[in-house]
């Protein structure tokens, strides 16, 4: 999902997510104790044990690669892609736990702030924009695949980096239909480009029996009903977007044995709703998570303190409103999503 400026409209969803990112800031006073017993984004990138160790016996297959890519395109290699540049955060995260290094990125200040499931290697070279790449940037650093993030297969930005030559790689941004089949399936695609299908198997029954420990860990709680937002500051308003259904964030949720109290409208790609303070009145008792990363364009969580409807809210009246550990991309990929588990079953747990 492309970085957000958070104060874009709701409408056209497709084209709004294509210019953006999402994120609030420090977890409020109420949930201040809550939020500091939850594991940093560091412990919570360890959710996948250690990286180099994992990678140090990843065999790649060998020979010429056909294969389909998200929107019915045929990519043809020669061999497994070694030099992968990546212009969407999730692929970015998915070429690191295949144990790629890749040679471009973009937007790596952005990815390190926002998502901390896979580290990024020192000296990556930065391509500017996801929406806008440098181009001049991308292909000096001689990719043999580009991996990109599209909304439809005649996207403007395929047929744009194609014309230089270089096989393009586009995934699906996102399906509410079913976002965990979409996002293993993204996966399993780029591992497939790459030569790494038996490390994506590995990693997919990881996250599998992750699941199902989480599962079992928050069996016990009570409180079922849930939901999760983020949101932006437009004009001295805050803009709430609580995770629907067909929401990653909300489908890993219910996955989890809870239910998600959010049953206002969404759009049929991220399963992404829009209201205002006023407007999440309706989720009653539930529980509130919210994005813990701090957005250093919005001061949501400044600005839902000085509203008596938020603050009379059952949940942050009763210190049910959490904060998740910062880094954690809502986009992501089998690590990321890993730590969505994490942090729902240490926050329900606590």
């Amino acid at each position: 999902m492309q970085r957000q400026n958070l104060a874009t409209a709701f409408g056209a969803v497709a084209l709004t997510l294509l210019l953006g990112a999402c994120g609030t800031t420090e977890a409020e006073t109420e949930t201040a104790a809550a939020s500091a017993e939850t594991p940093a984004a560091d412990e919570q990138a360890g959710a996948g044990g250690d990286g180099a160790a994992e990678c140090a016996d990843v065999e790649t297959s060998t020979g010429p690669v056909s294969l389909t890519d998200g929107f019915g395109r045929q990519v043809e290699l020669d061999a497994p892609a070694e030099r992968v540049a990546v212009l969407e955060w999730q692929q970015v995260e998915d070429v690191l736990t295949l144990c790629v290094e890749p040679v471009a990125v973009a937007d790596t200040d952005g990815y390190e702030l926002w998502n901390s499931a896979e580290e990024l290697p020192e000296g990556v070279q930065d391509v500017g924009g996801r929406g806008e790449p440098n181009l001049d940037a991308l292909y000096a650093s001689d990719p043999d695949l580009i991996i990109v993030e599209a909304y439809a297969p005649d996207d403007e930005i395929i047929s744009t980096l194609e014309s230089r030559g270089v096989p393009v790689l586009a995934t699906k941004g996102a399906d509410a239909a079913d976002p965990i089949a979409t996002m293993l399936g993204t996966f399993e695609l780029i591992a497939e480009a790459v030569g790494r299908e038996d490390r994506a198997a590995e990693v997919r029954t990881e996250f599998e029996e992750h699941l199902a420990e989480g599962k079992a860990a928050v069996a016990d709680v009570e409180q079922r009903e849930f939901v999760y937002l983020d949101g932006w500051v437009q004009g001295g308003n805050v803009a709430l977007r609580p995770f629907g259904q067909g929401s990653l964030m909300g489908e890993l949720g219910e996955e989890l044995g809870m239910v998600n109290a959010w049953t206002g409208e969404v759009d049929e790609a991220y399963g992404l709703g829009q209201t205002d303070i006023e407007g999440i009145v309706p989720v009653g008792d539930a529980t509130i998570f919210y994005t813990g990363t701090e957005d250093p364009e919005s001061d949501v969580v400044g600005e839902l303190q000085k509203s008596d409807i938020w603050t009379g809210l059952p949940a942050v009246a009763e210190g049910r409103a959490h904060a998740f550990p910062p880094g954690i991309w809502t986009f992501g990929g089998p690590r990321s999503a890993m730590q969505v588990i994490d942090a729902y079953v240490d926050i329900l747990t606590s």
